[in-house]
């Protein structure tokens, strides 16, 4: 008994020691969160791991940790990539989280950076010293170089900053980019060579823009000395097209344009030409590459206005981004319209642009966005518009998204298509397919397929079928969904019962006749679904003529015959029964049967 109350004293008094030697200096947490994590104790490990994040971290001071200690800070990557336990794992990628905050908030202080460009005119290492450090302050750096540039009274220091700002790298491109349209000619001219001796395909747009559109002759010179350090073939391409293939490279994320990864947030840059400096737009890195797609479009468009596919390309983006649900950034302004309004205003052709790289993509979104505008702006000719030897809307039939293609098949069944074409059979099949997306049956209830949007389609497709039986369409086969149109008839739901009514009228079909009777004869229906069905049995007897039974005959007969019988349903089934034109020995039956004498 003694030793067991002891044992339990000593192990008490060991996690004790344990959980207080938890939360000490942050060098000390950190250094026993890498060595238990190195020999397999998690347990502890999180505890050391929890301590550093409780302690709310300086992040420079983290990040100086991370480097004196390059192997411990391979086991915190390796723990993220590798370790089993998830709670590790979590606790692993906070803490790496604050070191990157740590590299961010050192790259980007804006003494630190102004700092060391002063640094650039002071002894040779000095300046080598401080060229380095710009280089890790990256695009931030550019915005400091360039005001110091523009400043009269730092002219002394224009050689050095002229000498450094090319090293900045890859990551100067996009504000050095940006501030070209700076009306200082001499800055711009520095810019210019800048871009020429980062030498990355991406400022190519950039600087043929200025060959085609500048009116200084010294910067087309200049610009066309670039284009040669970078790719010499770009010189015989438009502006409109180097921008349109950058457009491109961003909407596929291409990892060369990508942001830094040591903030969860990425730069879009902008010249403001009243402050005549370059300002930053901070925007959410998921929808980075799609706004940066946009950018370059619209700049495509200013050097060719009819370069129409930079449209289709912007607004596939658009969609892109939209997909995300976040909201556009900032420098959108108020009452900016979402896609959708670009899309319908757009036109077919840029339409379709959109909705066959969607398809290529296998983007759903995308193509959703495109497909649904097209089915509010396009006519039969422009929505059969073929792409090379592809129609796009016609593919988006077969699409792997259900969506993508009940759109599509109702987009095109509302144009009224008056010319026969191969895949209309997929228009009705996809029709059928949405109708019997009703409220019992929508069963699929996921975060992009919910039973709304079933039912939504279930109503659409209802009623664009409708309109295909009203106009008598001669390309869509509705009797194709005869069965789903009768089933439709038994529905709950009374709006999509009367809408399969109405469309079974135009069936020549004695199921489909006999399914509109079967409706208005059923009790347990509604009194408008079973008067609106005498009314749509009358429209099938017109048409078709008489294609019922003797039993349903007779049953409508009893309900005319009746004295019981609602009037108002008593005048529908009247009237139904005299569309049937039926023999006159019923008709005389109904006679005697009133009279008295």
């Amino acid at each position: 008994m003694f030793k067991k109350k002891t044992a339990g004293a000593i192990l008490v008094a060991g996690l004790f020691v344990v959980s207080i030697s938890f939360g000490q200096t942050l060098d000390k947490d950190w250094n026993d969160f890498l060595h238990y994590t190195k020999i397999g104790r998690f347990d502890l490990a999180k505890g050391y791991a929890q301590a550093v994040l409780e302690s709310n971290p300086d992040p420079l001071e983290l990040l100086t940790l991370s480097e004196e200690n390059p192997l411990g800070y391979a086991i915190l990557l390796r723990v993220i990539d590798t370790a089993s336990d998830t709670e590790l794992v979590g606790l692993s990628n906070k803490i790496l989280d604050v070191i990157e905050q740590g590299k961010f908030i050192r790259r980007a202080d804006p003494k630190t950076i102004a700092e060391e460009i002063r640094r650039l005119s002071s002894t040779t290492r000095g300046r080598l010293a401080a060229v380095k450090r710009l280089h890790n302050a990256g695009e931030y750096a550019v915005l400091y170089m360039l005001d110091a540039m523009m400043d009269d009274s730092r002219k002394e220091e224009l050689p050095n900053i002229v000498w450094a700002l090319p090293q900045i790298g890859r990551d100067a491109i996009r504000p050095l980019a940006a501030a070209l349209q700076t009306e200082d000619v001499g800055l711009k001219a520095e810019i210019v060579q800048a871009l020429g001796k980062i030498s990355y395909p991406q400022s190519l747009p950039y600087l043929k823009y200025i060959i085609e559109k500048d009116s200084s002759a010294e910067l087309r010179k200049l610009a066309e000395q670039s284009i040669m350090l970078i790719d010499p073939a770009a010189l015989k391409a438009p502006a409109a097209q180097l921008f349109y293939q950058l457009g491109e490279d961003y909407y596929y994320h291409i990892p060369s344009l990508a942001p830094v990864e040591d903030a969860n947030f990425a730069n879009i840059w902008f010249w403001d030409s009243q402050g005549r400096r370059l300002i930053r737009e901070k925007v959410d890195k998921s929808y980075f590459n799609e706004l940066m797609t946009m950018h370059v479009c619209e700049w495509a468009l200013k050097a060719d206005a009819g370069f129409g596919r930079a449209i289709g390309l912007w607004l596939a983006a658009f969609f892109k981004a939209e997909s995300n649900g976040l909201n556009m950034p900032g420098y959108f302004g108020p009452g900016h319209a979402d896609a959708s309004v670009y899309a319908t205003t757009a036109g077919p052709e840029y339409l379709h642009q959109a909705l066959a790289r969607a398809i290529k993509d296998k983007n759903a979104f995308v193509a959703l966005g495109a497909v649904e505008a097209l089915a509010t702006t396009a006519g039969e000719k422009s929505l059969l518009y073929r792409i090379g030897p592809t129609q796009p809307l016609v593919q988006a039939l077969s699409f792997d998204d259900k969506a993508v293609r009940y759109s599509a098949a109702i987009a095109i069944a509302a144009a009224g298509p008056k010319t026969d074409f191969a895949e209309s059979k997929l228009v009705i099949k996809n029709l059928s397919q949405a109708l019997s997306q009703t409220t019992e049956q929508a069963g699929e209830n996921t975060e992009t397929w919910t039973e709304e949007l079933a039912n939504s389609y279930t109503l659409r497709a209802a009623e664009v079928m409708l309109k295909l039986a009203q106009t008598r369409n001669p390309v869509i086969d509705l009797s194709a969904a005869q069965e789903t149109l009768i089933n439709a008839t038994k529905s709950n739901w009374v709006e999509i019962q009367v809408l399969a009514g109405r469309v079974l009228s135009s069936i020549n079909s004695p199921d489909a006749q006999r399914a509109i009777a079967a409706m208005a004869l059923t009790e347990n229906n509604t009194m408008d679904v079973r008067t609106s069905a005498f009314d749509s049995l009358a429209v099938s007897a017109k048409i078709n003529a008489n294609l019922l039974d003797d039993e349903k005959i007779d049953a409508i007969y009893s309900l005319v015959s009746s004295l019981e019988t609602n009037p108002e349903l008593r005048s529908a089934a009247a009237a139904a029964y005299g569309a049937l034109n039926l023999p006159s020995q019923k008709v005389k039956d109904l006679i005697l049967d009133q009279a008295r004498s």
